[in-house]
Parts: structure tokens; sequence; C-alpha cells
């Protein structure tokens, strides 16, 4: 299988997309302001105790207030609280040498803890939602290419995805003789086969970016920013590079420049997989991925054969009906029809639970089957083709209704939700200017910069049909400008852009005003 990373920079935001033999399997956007993203620590300032919740909420500097339930305190809360508390008063401590209060009760109320206007050490544990703030917890854990460093802790951990025991205790042993005291650490699958040398520097990184954290908190004013997680490029790639990705491709010098660094110091092997696009149609266009995109928010989702899925989204959940379309028509056998339909179906759901970052509940409505080793069977494919799904998700098996439950946890925005935004073309009106017009508004725009502004070389974006008018036959109307200006007339597809959208810039990529 080939994998490859592509990477669109634009000036308000970055757009990973994660593709499989030229097929989109995964896509994330990250906004260029900066937010409340997952992993960042806060120094926060407590609002409001809310008792019968259980719960309080933290202002952490985003226009709604943060929510902490107790249970999200973590065992440690006391020793934290003590802390936060001596560096506040800028006393020096050595964590290493801390001595840990003894562990707060798993039932314990939050007003016992907390109050009205106490400071607490926070991460960000899911991204404000709609009209909900970000979730916070003091479970405070720090990730890294091979292990995720846990402070307050003296614990280590392997991932049940690594099966070898001799290789268990040989990652064990490394980390037990670098870890210092009062730290403790989750091995992740990607340590396997690693060297002693990339593993205990991990370790050793993620202890001063700990100790960085807690130095600023002496001459720092809740709310503030103690520590940010690494971008959503570079976090991508830290949890997603192997060996299979035979290619990481990127728009933007600046953050070619910064994931070739970042690539170069965890996998200096792979350092050349990193390429700079130059090309002059889209990056996502010439990946055919743009194509990928406009289908990926569609309600109608077209499967083989005619068979299609209908995605609807509720305010509680999200329902996917399996269709058979056609092939009712064409087989006789409508068990095994259902069933071939159902397994295509079941790949495809799977894929989209991925690419449009759907969370909560998830409803899957599969043609009805009779024969329970055929439920079986669909249900344990399901489970398959979710296994290499990295949210957290629970599978429950068909009803008697033919109806499958899913779970699966969200912790960012639903990638639908960043979506929606005014028609640039109609402005929200739903009426554009007449499509007969617009060779003519062209032209004005042509014979203004040609004529006027003297500018000899002009590119033209614009939508595949309207590209098509402009070059079609031996004398087109994009030659005949070229005659009557005197100008060089470049038109490229841009399937970004409505069909009477159109952005003209010169020979340097710069926007003709």
């Amino acid at each position: 299988m080939k994998r490859e990373i592509v990477i669109n920079v634009t000036p308000s935001e970055i757009t990973i997309a994660q593709a499989e033999d030229k097929q989109l399997v995964e896509l994330d956007k990250e906004s260029c302001k900066s937010g409340f993203a997952v992993g960042d620590i806060y120094l926060g300032k407590v609002r409001k105790i809310m008792p019968g919740l259980n719960a309080a909420f933290v202002d952490v500097g985003h226009e709604k207030d943060a929510f902490i339930h107790y249970l999200d305190l973590g065992p440690q809360f006391a020793t934290l609280h003590r802390l936060v508390g001596q560096l506040s008063k800028r006393k020096n401590v050595n964590f290493s040498g801390l001595k840990m209060e003894p562990t707060i009760e798993k039932n314990g109320k939050i007003v016992n803890v907390l109050s009205p206007g106490q400071p607490v050490l926070v991460q960000i544990a899911k991204e404000a939602i709609s009209t909900k703030g970000p979730r916070l917890t003091t479970d405070i854990s720090l990730a890294g290419r091979n292990v995720v460093l846990i402070p307050f802790s003296n614990n280590i951990h392997i991932s049940q995805k690594i099966r070898s025991r001799q290789e268990c205790k040989r990652l064990r042993k490394i980390v037990d003789k670098v870890l210092p005291h009062n730290y403790g650490v989750i091995i992740r699958t990607a340590a396997v086969g690693q060297s002693e040398v990339d593993i205990e520097q991990d370790i050793l990184s993620l202890v001063e970016n700990w100790e960085k954290t807690l130095h600023k908190v002496k001459s720092m004013t809740a709310p503030a920013r103690l520590l940010s997680e690494m971008t959503r490029v570079n976090t991508i790639i830290r949890d997603s590079l192997n060996g299979e990705f035979s290619a990481i491709t990127v728009d933007d010098n600046a953050v070619y420049e910064e994931v070739r660094r970042y690539v170069e110091a965890i996998a200096p092997d792979q350092k050349k997989i990193v390429k700079l696009y130059k090309g002059e149609v889209p990056i996502f266009d010439n990946f055919d991925i743009s194509r990928q995109i406009k289908s990926l928010f569609a309600k109608y989702v077209s499967l083989k054969r005619g068979a299609y899925l209908i995605i609807e989204h509720t305010e509680a959940m999200h329902v996917i009906d399996v269709n058979s379309g056609n092939r009712a028509k064409v087989a006789d056998d409508q068990e095994s029809t259902a069933m071939d339909v159902n397994l295509t179906a079941a790949k495809e759901i799977a894929r989209q639970l991925r690419l449009r970052d759907m969370g909560g509940i998830i409803i899957i409505d599969f043609i009805d089957l009779h024969k329970a080793e055929n439920r079986q069977k669909l249900y344990e494919e399901m489970q398959k083709l979710m296994a290499g799904d990295k949210a957290k998700h629970t599978i429950l098996p068909l009803t008697k209704f033919g109806l499958m439950q899913i779970t699966r946890q969200r912790v960012r925005p639903e990638a639908i939700a960043e979506t929606k935004e005014i028609c640039p073309t109609c402005n929200g009106t739903g009426k554009i200017s007449p499509s007969l017009l617009l060779d003519r508004q062209l032209e004005n725009q042509v014979a203004y910069y040609a004529s006027e502004k003297g500018v000899r070389y002009i590119k033209l974006k614009v939508h595949p049909y309207v590209a098509a008018f402009l070059c079609k036959g031996l004398f087109s109307v994009r030659r005949k400008w070229q005659i009557k200006y005197g100008c060089r007339i470049k038109v490229l597809v841009d399937q970004s852009l409505g069909m009477i959208e159109v952005k003209m810039v010169d020979k340097h990529n710069n926007a003709l005003v």
C-alpha cells in the first residue's frame, strides 16, 4: 500500500490530507490563528464551582469558560495543587525530589479540593465544540514520538499492541535506566525497534519541556498558556510516520522547511520523502484530493454497482442508511446480495468516520440479514476495518432490527462543521451574475491590466468549465485576447473555485489588484 501526506497551506489554515493508494483516508485542518489545541497546558483560574455536577468552570482565556469534572482531576491533584502554590510564590522546586501527597478520594466532592479564584494547572483534553468550551484535565501527560511522559507517576506502561515479550523487556530496561523519579511513561508502539539513544533522548526532551512549563508558572498570571502542543502538521507526522509513507508533499516553503527539519530530527533516514510542490496547478487538484474532498461532505455517498449510503447528522447522533439501489434487481439470491452490499458499505463507512471525524453515537442501518452467521461476519469485518482508527471506539453487534451502534471518541470539532460558510459567489443571496456575461467581464479585466496597467503576463485561475470554454478550439477565446491586447494569457484550472469565480495573478503568482 502506497501511503502519502499532502499538505496545502493558505493564509488562514493548513490542510493535511493522508492518502492510501491515491484514496483520501484522513483530512485534518489547523487554523493559522493560535487556538486551544488538545495537549496544550494552561495556568487557569477557577471561576465557578458546580456542586450539583461535581464539576467546575475554569478561565483559561477562551471566550467560553472551560469545564473540568472531579474525575478529571487525577489521583495526584493534591500534589499538583501544592506545587502550583509553591511556584506561584516564586519558590524553587526540584520536581524529582518532590514528596507526593496522598491520592484524593475517587468519590470525593469538588468543593473540597477547588474554590473560586484558585489557580490550577490544566491540560486541554477536548477542544471547544459548538457552544461548549474546552474540556480540561489535571492528569497531565506529554506526548513524544516513542513515549508519553506522565508527571506525578512512577509507573512504566507498555502499549498493548507490542506483543513481543523480549521487546517489552528491552524497552522497559531502557526506560527504567533513564527515567527520573516522580515521572512515569507509556511506551508507544512506535518505540518498537528504536535505538536506546532515540528513546532516551525522547524522554529527556519531554522532561525538559515539563520543567520549563513549571518554571513559567513563577512568572505567569492566570489565565496563561504555558506549553503549546506542537503544530498539527508535526503532530500527525509524529504519530503516523513510519516506513510505509512514500512521500510528504508541501506547497509552502516555510512549512516545507519546518517539516523537513522535524522529519530529519525524528527519522533522518526518511528526510528524502519530504518534497516541496512547485506546480502551478493547486496541490490538491494535482493529487486528485479536491474532488474527493467535495464528495466527502455529500449526503449521498456512492458505492460500487449502484449501491449508496445516506449520511444524516443530528444534534444527538449520526445516522447512516445503507441502500442497495438497483443491485436487488440483478441478483436472485437476496441474502448474498445484501451481504455483498453490506460488506462494501462497511469498508466505506469505516473510511467516512475517519474522514469526517464523526464522533459520539453513530447508528448504521444495514440491509437486513436473515442468517446469524452473516450478521456475525459483518460485525467482525467492521471491527477489523475500524482497527486502524486511532480514535477510541466501541462497536456493538447488529440488533434484531439490523442496526449497528458505534460510539467514537471526538476531541476536536467535526470536520463538516468547519466547512459551512456563506457562498462566496452569491454571498448567501442565491442569485449570481448571468453566466452569459462572464466572458465580457473577464475580457474587460484583461483589457484593464494589459492596456492600462501594462501587465504582459496574466494567469487566470478559473473553474474547469470556464477553462474549457476559454481554451476551446484552434482560435480560442484566450488566443484572441492575447492577439488583441498584446499580452500572454495562461488559463489554470482550480476546482476549489465557484462557477463564475476568477482569480487573476501575475507571473510571480501575486494577485492583480
